[in-house]
């Protein structure tokens, strides 16, 4: 009875306050209604202007908030710059768009100081990258609060490219994330691109013998090998969903189970059952009509990794320069 009437009491004061200040340490949509009014449209137009100039900033934004997410939780953490800060970790290799949450949050300091962090920025950027590649819109809860730890060793466990199944199983559940949010959030590459580097043993090496991954389609094996030679450059950039990568769809999923999956970790996923019967279910006889629906289905599985490990209320922070603690 005790708990529940501090929380009353707690949601009561925040009501009367009028100025959405996270006191109770939750997240919210609409956090900054009262105190920052155009705090979303602000990032909004922001990240607008980045896809316009290059398209494939979206996919990006995406994995920003991805890979914020996967470490500390989603506390801004790998926006911080230095030597031994989290984005110099080699399971954050290729990152970008920070530019784009650094000019974001410029702007939101000129009108709101001191009032949007930077892990909201990059949570409310990623999905307006995804309603500008066409995927699906969704309210993101707002409130989180910026951390003050970001260490290169701590990303060190970030789900790599070469993980199994099982192993990718495991670092999801160990985010509270299911096997179904693993398939649906894996399912970002239906747009976006990875390098040639990502892509050299499972083409030329897979087995002591040298030969290239038994699951890829062989035609599609020779237009990755014609893209990628060996010993060739592998800073190359190979689309991550072959004829679309630019538009958020099921194409990546479909070519999945052609054998067309780019990385090894996305041709995993439809090698074991666990993760297959997600993929399958989404091009079953009622998928997208009356069965699942892969657009809502990553609305949810995005809004529930965008609350891993957030921070609110008192703890964290709000940084005024998101690359610097």
């Amino acid at each position: 009875m005790e708990n529940k009437s501090l929380i009353k009491a707690c949601q009561l004061f925040i009501i009367m306050m009028g100025l959405g200040l996270n006191l109770c340490g939750a997240i919210q949509v609409g956090f900054y209604s009262n105190r920052c009014l155009n705090a979303e449209s602000v990032v909004k137009s922001t990240v607008e202007e980045h896809v316009r100039a290059d398209s494939t900033m979206a996919a990006s934004l995406l994995r920003l908030h991805y890979h914020d997410c996967f470490v500390q939780g989603c506390d801004g953490s790998v926006l911080i710059s230095g030597p031994n800060a989290e984005r110099n970790s080699g399971g954050h290799s290729g990152l970008r768009g920070f530019d784009v949450i650094d000019s974001a949050k410029a702007r939101l300091e000129r009108i709101c100081p001191g009032v949007v962090s930077c892990a909201d920025i990059v949570a409310l950027a990623a999905r307006d990258a995804v309603a500008l590649s066409n995927g699906p819109q969704y309210e993101v809860p707002t409130g989180r609060r910026d951390g003050l730890v970001s260490s290169a060793s701590d990303a060190s466990n970030m789900p790599d490219p070469t993980d199994s199944v099982q192993v990718l199983q495991r670092k999801f559940f160990s985010k509270g994330l299911s096997t179904k949010d693993l398939v649906v959030l894996n399912a970002a590459h239906t747009i976006g691109t990875t390098a040639c580097f990502f892509l050299e043993d499972r083409l030329y090496n897979f087995d002591p013998n040298g030969n290239a991954d038994p699951s890829i389609n062989p035609e599609f094996l020779t237009e990755l090998q014609q893209t990628c030679p060996k010993d060739g450059d592998v800073n190359v950039r190979v689309s991550l969903d072959s004829g679309s990568e630019l538009q958020f769809d099921t194409q990546f999923l479909e070519n999945v189970r052609e054998g067309k999956g780019v990385l090894q970790s996305d041709s995993n996923l439809y090698q074991d059952f666990s993760t297959r019967q997600y993929i399958d279910a989404y091009f079953g006889l009622l998928g997208g009509i009356l069965g699942p629906s892969f657009a809502s289905d990553f609305a949810e599985s995005m809004i529930k990794m965008g609350q891993v490990g957030v921070k609110s209320g008192s703890n964290g922070k709000i940084r005024r320069v998101c690359s610097v603690l």
